[in-house]
């Protein structure tokens, strides 16, 4: 559990053998509503352009909402992924050829990004959203989120505060 994909650098990214970063795309890259992102992402997608660490968008929403968010970004994607099942993940694997002990997915969500991750047999990090309000489709898993958060951390599944790196 990360505050942020701002966190994760590329030191960090190779400790963990980690070849590809899958990403969420809304509350996760760029807030669900402001398309733009921020000059913190920029630097951050920067970081990983230089390390040489591929970053892919892999989401639920239509080809056509995501080219438009990421057309400033020009970053890859994966629409309509159908998390929590792992197709998108599938076809990232098979585009990248890279061993699923080497794919991170990033995602704001336990029953779409995290459970897609499991269901993959990849590594996930929960990050805390990017804003505290969600577009009309996402707010129904939130309110079933809440109630599975609650049942995790009592079993200590989850921590109850969100770090600032992997090694912490």
């Amino acid at each position: 559990m990360l505050e942020s994909i701002y966190d994760l650098t590329p030191k960090e990214i190779r400790e963990h053998d980690i070849q590809l970063i899958l990403t969420d795309l809304d509350n996760t890259l760029i807030a669900w509503n402001n398309p733009n992102g921020t000059p913190q992402l920029r630097e951050w997608l920067a970081l990983m352009d230089e390390a040489q660490i591929p970053v892919v968008v892999v989401t639920n929403n239509s080809a056509k909402r995501v080219a438009r968010a990421l057309k400033e970004l020009q970053l890859p994607f994966i629409s309509r992924a159908l998390k929590p099942l792992n197709r998108g993940i599938n076809i990232a694997k098979k585009e990248y050829r890279v061993n699923s002990s080497q794919i991170v997915l990033v995602g704001d969500q336990l029953l779409t990004d995290v459970a897609a991750a499991n269901n993959a047999r990849i590594k996930s990090i929960l990050v805390k959203p990017l804003v505290n309000t969600d577009a009309w489709n996402t707010k129904f898993n939130r309110a079933v989120e809440k109630s599975v958060k609650k049942q995790l951390l009592k079993k200590g599944y989850l921590k109850r505060t969100w770090g600032h790196s992997l090694n912490g």
